[in-house]
């Protein structure tokens, strides 16, 4: 039976307290989890803590993982996780991405270059900065840019592309969150498919994160202390870490193919299994879908398996192993999952959607749900350092109070995930900050110096264009939103005292000449 008061809350808000003190969305979603099967169950009264947990395996845990949809997610990211593990591993992007350096001449070149690298190489949010990275230090060495630019290049283009795309990890994830509160609130008119595309439009942040980069490269538009950065790096000066990840893999026999074949084998087979069913032009079933993805993915990454193997980068035996060493490293992401479905179910019984839709009712407007969202999102990935933990503990969160008031569904959405990526950006203890910085080679607090400037004016722009998102729901309204970056980040440029500096020194230079 469902409560409708304050206390359905408590699991939530133990939730929140837990990985916000500890730094850790798992143990926190494990303690909320825990905390609501004994308030279900009676853990003051009839129950001990033993009996307590056991409730919580038998009735509340085991039933996630024998779902279909729950169980095909998890399958699908065990597979792309493979996948990644290979690309990562096999020196392909790194062997990709020298290809392309050998075309630049000029700075503008070289971060455009690097900004293209990072989103070419979409399907590993946490690899991009370990290959585009290293691959790009020496050349932006030796053009006098700094380290501090690369690293936010990198930092712009790992999450935010990642976070667009519905077929690799981000997306998988993000829709199994999705789906899971729809099936809790009877939704039947629209697919975690439609729900994520539906919200692309509205992820400002990730949009504005990627727009910046050509922006400031193009016109030279460095404000903040990364305008300074960049007249230190002008003199030669670098701001370099004293130690480089050992992880990045490299063999002087990887080939840029091993980037471009399997994803075109991937390609092939997805359209092989779905082009006759009519996709992209007419639904398929999420189940369909996810079979073909799982499947693409295991061709793809057998593909590599024996490119590597041929050219003698990885034995069938040493890639073999990579792959599955990449399938268990899903471990951590399935186990978010599972704990955030979890509490989805405990809240629903609990009756905290219902209370809190109740008090949305009672005088909350609709067209405030998704700043607000964003804003809370951002607090807590900022605090926890980890956007995916921050949208499991939002999604449950959100969609109910959206559907109930009525408020834009996929503006919301798009709140969600971009205020999770909006605190990442801004966190110095986020794991994409401490890699970009790594792969970069500049100090990590450098780095979210540099960066923070930047993140904070497009956390801002975000944040109006909910405002207005919230009362028009139009999806052209990141249009605006990218006029007014432009704007902000050209009045900001020449508000900067080293650009003001450099111009004078220019217009010096031509009087006397």
């Amino acid at each position: 039976m469902e409560q409708t008061d304050i206390t359905s809350l408590i699991p939530i808000a133990i939730t929140l307290i837990i990985s916000l003190t500890t730094r850790n969305v798992v143990v926190g979603l494990f303690a909320g989890v825990l905390s609501g099967v004994a308030m279900l169950n009676g853990l003051f009264t009839t129950l001990g803590p033993f009996e307590t947990f056991g409730v919580m395996v038998k009735s509340y845990i085991s039933p996630q993982l024998t779902d279909s949809y729950n169980a095909g997610v998890i399958v699908l990211l065990v597979f792309i996780g493979g996948f990644v593990a290979l690309m990562e591993k096999s020196g392909g992007g790194l062997a990709f991405a020298e290809k392309v350096t050998l075309w630049v001449k000029s700075k503008f070149q070289a971060q455009t270059s690097a900004w293209l690298g990072g989103i070419i190489i979409f399907f590993s949010d946490l690899g991009t900065p370990l290959i585009v990275g290293p691959v790009f230090r020496p050349l932006f060495d030796k053009l006098k840019i700094s380290r501090q630019k690369l690293a936010f290049i990198i930092d712009s283009t790992s999450s935010p592309v990642a976070i667009l795309i519905p077929f690799i990890g981000w997306g998988v994830y993000i829709m199994g969150l999705i789906q899971k509160e729809f099936t809790a609130l009877n939704v039947t008119d629209i697919t975690d498919w439609d729900a994520f595309l539906g919200a692309i439009p509205y992820q400002f942040y990730a949009i504005l994160a990627i727009a910046i980069v050509p922006l400031v490269a193009l016109k030279k538009l460095d404000f903040g202390p990364m305008a300074k950065a960049e007249a230190i790096a002008s003199k030669g000066e670098l701001h370099a870490s004293s130690d480089i990840s050992k992880e990045i893999f490299t063999h002087k026999n990887a080939k840029a193919s091993f980037v471009w074949a399997p994803l075109l084998v991937m390609g092939a087979v997805l359209v092989f299994m779905l082009a006759p069913l009519g996709f992209p032009f007419e639904k398929v079933s999420g189940s369909v879908f996810r079979s073909a993805l799982s499947t693409a993915y295991f061709f793809a990454a057998f593909t590599l398996i024996i490119l590597m193997a041929m050219n003698k980068v990885r034995s069938l035996s040493d890639g073999i192993s990579v792959y599955m060493k990449g399938m268990g490293n899903m471990m951590q992401v399935a186990i978010i999952l599972i704990l955030a479905w979890t509490l989805s179910s405990v809240g629903k019984e609990l009756g905290a959607a219902a209370y809190i839709a109740e008090q949305a009712q009672n005088g909350f407007p609709y067209w405030l749900v998704p700043a607000v969202s964003f804003l809370l999102a951002a607090i807590i990935s900022f605090a926890t350092g980890s956007s995916w933990g921050t949208f499991a503990i939002m999604m449950h969160l959100v969609i109910p109070t959206a559907i109930t008031i009525d408020a834009p569904m996929f503006v919301c959405i798009g709140a969600v995930l971009s205020g999770g990526l909006f605190g990442d950006h801004c966190s110095p203890i986020s794991e994409t900050t401490i890699l970009s910085s790594t792969g970069a080679g500049c100090d990590q607090f450098e780095h979210f110096k540099t960066q923070l400037p930047y993140a904070l004016l497009n956390g801002g722009i975000a944040l109006v264009s909910f405002l207005i998102a919230g009362i028009f729901d139009n999806p052209l309204i990141f249009i605006l939103a990218l006029i007014a970056q432009v704007t902000l980040v050209v009045t900001l440029a020449k508000l900067t005292p080293e650009n003001m500096f450099n111009k004078s020194k220019l217009v010096a230079g031509n009087q006397l000449g």
